[in-house]
C-alpha cells in the first residue's frame, strides 16, 4: 500500500509517500522558518496562508520523487490535530478533496501518533512495549506504546506548562539569540562547560513524571536580569550550556524512570527537540549503560514531516480504518 501523507500542523508544509511497511519513497518539507524568524515565533495567519501556497506543489513534488502517479496511490493521510487550527484545516481539507476526487480512502492522523511512528520509518518495528518521549516546540510527553493492531498508546506524563521546545525559544530570546531557540542554544552551548552555573532541576513535588519548565525559565530570567542591573556582561554561552544541561538531565531522568516503572523493552526519542545532538548522544549513552535498546529517527524525521503521518495512516488504512469526510481539525487533540 502506497500512502500520500500530508502534514500542516504548524509551520512546515510537508508531503510524503510511504508504504505500510514503513519504506519512505519520498519526503518533502517546505520550510517557513525565514517567514516567521523576524517575529521570534510562529504567526498562525502567515503559516496558514503559506500552507495554501505551498501544499499543491509540495504534494506534487513528493509524488514525482516517489515515481508515482495518482493511480499508484492507495490512500491519503493527513494530520487532523493537535496543532494550529488554520494550518490544520488547510492540510486536512486538501487531503480530503484529493482523496474524494480520486475515490481513495482517507484517514486523519494524530500528529503525536505520527511522531511515535517516525522511529519505525525505514526500519523494523521496535520491541513492545516501548516508552516514547515526544519532545518538541508544542509537546513534551511520555507514552507507553504497547503491542496491538493498531498500537495502543498510554500517556504516562506531559508538561504542566511550557513544552521543552517552547522553553528553549523563550530562554534564547532572553539571551538575545536568534529564532528558533533550540538550534541557537545548542550551537553556543557547545562552547562552554555546563557546570559553571547551577540551575534547579525541574522535579515534581508529588514525585510524578510530569514535566515543567516555567521554573527553570524563570531562574534564567532572574540571573540575566540581576546581571544586567549590576551592569555585568552576560556570558550567553555559559548560561545556554547550563540551561541545556538542566533540561537534558530532566528528560533523561524521567524517561528512564518511566522505562523502569513500566518494564519497557526499549526507549524511543522523537520530536523536534530530538534533533539536539547533546540530548540524542547523552540519552543513547545512558540507555547503553543499562543495556536498553534506544531508537531515534534521523534528524529529518524528528522535526515535523509527512513521512511519519503517512506511515501512521498507512497502518490504520491497511486495517480497514477510514475517517469520515466531515472529520474536523482539533487543535488540542489528545492521543
Amino acid at each position: 500500500m502506497n500512502v500520500l501523507g500530508i502534514e500542516t500542523s504548524c509551520d512546515e508544509t510537508a508531503a510524503a509517500v510511504v508504504t505500510a511497511s514503513g519504506e519512505v519513497l519520498s519526503s518533502i518539507v517546505a520550510s517557513q522558518l525565514k517567514l516567521h524568524a523576524p517575529y521570534g515565533g510562529i504567526v498562525p495567519e502567515i503559516a496558514s496562508r503559506q500552507h495554501l501556497r505551498d501544499l499543491p506543489r509540495t504534494a506534487s513534488e513528493a509524488m514525482r520523487r516517489a515515481g508515482m502517479e495518482w493511480r499508484d496511490i492507495q490512500g491519503v493521510a493527513a494530520t487532523c490535530g493537535p496543532g494550529l487550527m488554520g494550518a490544520l484545516m488547510i492540510g486536512l481539507s486538501w487531503a480530503k478533496a484529493a482523496a474524494w476526487a480520486r475515490a481513495l480512502p482517507f484517514i486523519g492522523v494524530n500528529h503525536l501518533e505520527g511522531h511515535l511512528a517516525a522511529v519505525e520509518l525505514n526500519q523494523a518495528p521496535l520491541p513492545r512495549p516501548f516508552v516514547g518521549l515526544v519532545a518538541s516546540g508544542g509537546h513534551t510527553s511520555l507514552y507507553l506504546v504497547a503491542a496491538g493492531q493498531p498500537a495502543h498508546y498510554s500517556l504516562l506524563a506531559s508538561t504542566r506548562d511550557d513544552a521543552v521546545g517552547e522553553a528553549f525559544d523563550k530562554v534564547a530570546k532572553l539571551l538575545g539569540l536568534s529564532y528558533p531557540g533550540g538550534p541557537a542554544i545548542e550551537r553556543i552551548a557547545g562552547k562552554r562547560e555546563p557546570d559553571k552555573i547551577k540551575f534547579p532541576q525541574p522535579r515534581m513535588k508529588d514525585g510524578s513524571l510530569a514535566f515543567s519548565y516555567s521554573g527553570l525559565k524563570t531562574a534564567v530570567r532572574y540571573l540575566v536580569d540581576k546581571a544586567r542591573q549590576r551592569g555585568e556582561k552576560i556570558d550567553s554561552a555559559e548560561v545556554a550550556a547550563a540551561f541545556q544541561q538542566a533540561v537534558i538531565k530532566d528528560l533523561i531522568h524521567k524517561s528512564l524512570k518511566a522505562v523502569k516503572q513500566h518494564d519497557a523493552r526499549a526507549l524511543a526519542l522523537t520530536g523536534g527537540v530530538a534533533a539536539n545532538r547533546f540530548l540524542r548522544q547523552t540519552l543513547a549513552a545512558e540507555a547503553e549503560k543499562i543495556s536498553l535498546p534506544f531508537y531515534c529517527p534521523p534528524i529529518e524525521w524528528c522535526t515535523d514531516n509527512a513521512a511519519m503521518i503517512a506511515l501512521a495512516g498507512a497502518r490504520r488504512l491497511s486495517l480497514g480504518e477510514r475517517s469520515a469526510w466531515d472529520l474536523p481539525a482539533v487543535p488540542n487533540l489528545q492521543l
